[in-house]
């Protein structure tokens, strides 16, 4: 069937995660044709501050030449090649070494993967296959947390604690312990501070894995920052003290670092802001600043070498993609971490992250806004019908994805989440002035709500 450019962006031949359907057919979606430095452009040309790097992930921007330039090399010298039986594309070897500089903890090696989906799975299935290694086949749980995100697949929605994402498939599978989100403005007791919100969850965690069987845990996953959830920040001691529960009953930690890995919170790595000692780290995302898929599994020196003496008894490793360390994925994530490297972005980022958390600290006391929160570049701002009682608007009434809807027509991409949570999410390499500008067009889009709301 051939398609014309209209019918292509017509929404009955196309899924859209997450966008509520009856808007689409009002509507139709925003055809995007073109982007250049933080900015994307519709068909009619107009542009828009993309204030979430596209999903999370855009790190350079939408017109970088030197990641062009370096997928179209690769793609005229070598333009794929597996990593299966003893063979490799050229790429690889390069990139695996220079993520190993970039490790935030020592780590023994790395399997790539398409997507964080992916490599949340294959922690995911290494995390049984490592406990089947070392003969504790009864350990095999995994504690994920709500509103925690951890991808699409199976196992990876299944660790994720989003109903939206269980319900009608089937899932979670078996296996999944659900534990309580570190979310002060949501779920801590009144007069509960900080500290004493996050020894509680700690307390709760320890009583689940008691509950359970301590045998029978493997693995607990955790972004540092909670980016699809609602970019929910812990409170300052959380994994301070959720890190020493999981060593006293010898259960692994998977930091999945698909949205915080590679500077969004002004460190490398969201391991080192909390001091994390994880066995697993998953990234994708700014690994290529999104030119090309491609994701990543850090895995720890003992984790590799019970796996590795376990597949050398049957004789081969039973896993891999196709497309694992593609060759132009490799090219254009080297020459991204090159980037990061010669142009400093890290540090870029701690100069002009103040600019967005102070101007995202302008809305704490509005009159419909419950809560601001952010580290680094993403931040959020949660709506609320009376913000001092912490009580949501009625979901029906679409409150964010209103004031979204307003955001774009002021040439601002956004993303609203469940609660009418938005979030601010955008290029590492924007400016301050171009934070400035998209926090006035955040202003006029939340003003429009207060008229919207009052009518």
């Amino acid at each position: 069937m051939s398609l014309t450019p209209a019918a292509l962006a017509d929404t009955r031949f196309h899924f859209h995660p997450y966008t509520q359907p009856r808007q689409l057919e009002r509507e139709g979606p925003l055809v995007v044709v073109r982007g250049e430095g933080v900015q994307v452009f519709d068909e009619q040309g107009r542009a828009y501050i993309e204030g979430m790097a596209g999903l999370w992930c855009a790190a350079l921007g939408f017109s970088d030449r030197r990641l062009v330039d370096a997928a179209t090399r690769q793609l005229q010298t070598l333009p794929y090649y597996h990593a299966f039986s003893g063979k490799v594309p050229g790429p690889v070897t390069a990139l695996v070494e220079a993520l190993m500089r970039w490790a935030p903890v020592p780590m023994a090696r790395v399997l790539f993967a398409n997507s964080g989906s992916e490599s949340n799975d294959t922690a995911f299935k290494l995390v049984r296959y490592y406990h089947n290694a070392i003969g504790k086949p009864r350990k095999k749980k995994i504690i994920a947390r709500d509103k925690g995100y951890h991808g699409v697949t199976v196992a990876a929605a299944s660790m994720s604690g989003l109903a939206m994402m269980h319900r009608h498939f089937d899932l979670p599978v078996d296996g999944i312990v659900r534990v309580g989100c570190p979310h002060p403005y949501q779920f801590a007791r009144d007069g509960e501070g900080p500290e004493a919100f996050a020894s509680r969850l700690a307390a709760e965690l320890e009583a689940a894995i008691e509950r359970e069987g301590p045998d029978t845990i493997a693995a607990f996953i955790a972004e540092p920052v909670q980016g699809a959830g609602g970019v929910i920040v812990p409170p300052p001691t959380y994994f301070e003290k959720i890190q020493p529960v999981l060593k006293r009953h010898d259960i692994l930690l998977i930091a999945d670092e698909v949205i915080t890995g590679f500077g969004r919170l002004g460190q490398p790595f969201g391991t080192q802001v909390y001091a994390l000692q994880p066995d697993f780290i998953t990234v994708a995302k700014m690994l290529t600043s999104a030119y090309v898929p491609m994701s990543a599994l850090y895995i720890s020196d003992r984790v590799y070498q019970a796996i590795a003496d376990a597949s050398a008894e049957v004789g081969v490793f039973g896993h891999g993609y196709t497309y694992a360390g593609h060759p132009v994925a490799c090219a254009v994530a080297l020459e991204a971490l090159r980037i990061y490297d010669s142009d400093r972005i890290v540090e870029h980022v701690q100069r002009v992250a103040p600019r967005l958390q102070q101007g995202l600290r302008r809305y704490v006391g509005h009159p419909i806004v419950g809560d601001v929160r952010g580290l680094g570049l993403i931040g959020a701002v949660e709506l609320a019908e009376d913000p001092a009682g912490r009580k949501p608007f009625d979901a029906k009434r679409g409150v964010g994805a209103y004031l979204v809807r307003r955001a774009q027509e002021h040439g601002l991409i956004l993303r609203v989440m469940a609660g009418d949570i938005i979030a601010f999410s955008p290029p590492l390499v924007i400016t301050e002035a171009e934070i400035d500008a998209m926090l006035e067009r955040f202003d006029r889009a939340l003003a429009d709500t207060v008229v919207w709301l009052k009518a």
